[in-house]
């Protein structure tokens, strides 16, 4: 009986300790993001987003990190899987003086535009721009663009399908956004 009862009070610590530690990584974020049209949506511990991470309207975060010191911007009405990285800077491997790479970086922009769904475990790469609409599927690595309405995946991702245009623009003229 007693063992039950640790187990019931030690489940409720966990708890609270996490509300605590998602508060905190909420202000973190807030205060590090370069710029925000809304208050975004953070529902994981493990979100990071970066001081050059600019967020549109309605983004919601249940796992991103933002690596490297390149710019991030995200349009509005973004969500998030769970596990994705966005890679902003890579090696210096082809100018560089050293081989396989030398201690410089290249930095290259990532530009997410409105309406996008990102699956869980996603890698977006260092100069990559995912279209308005798209959908990119869980466990893909994007390398490439991503044209506006498409749904893509694999590794490299590339686009198997395109979404019902006629749909998706009725829903944004009616202003449906999850």
């Amino acid at each position: 009986m007693l063992s039950k009862m640790f187990n019931i009070v030690l489940g409720k610590l966990y708890r609270f300790f996490d509300k605590i530690k998602l508060q905190w990584i909420k202000n973190y974020n807030m205060n590090l993001i370069a710029s925000y049209k809304s208050k975004p949506k953070i529902n994981s511990l493990n979100v990071r987003l970066s001081k050059k991470t600019h967020l549109g309207k309605n983004c919601n975060f249940n796992g991103l990190v933002v690596e490297g010191g390149g710019k991030v911007v995200i349009g509005n009405n973004f969500h998030s899987g769970k596990d994705i990285i966005i890679m902003t800077r890579n090696h210096n491997y082809d100018k560089g003086k050293f081989i396989p790479y030398d201690l410089t970086h290249i930095y290259e922009d990532v530009i997410i535009e409105d309406n996008v769904w990102i699956g869980s475990r996603v890698i977006i790469l260092p100069g990559v721009r995912i279209g308005e609409g798209a959908i990119i599927q869980a466990g893909s690595v994007v390398t490439s663009e991503i044209p506006k309405y498409a749904m893509a995946g694999g590794h490299p991702a590339k686009v198997f399908k395109y979404r019902d245009i006629e749909h998706y623009e009725k829903l944004k003229n009616l202003k449906r956004f999850h």
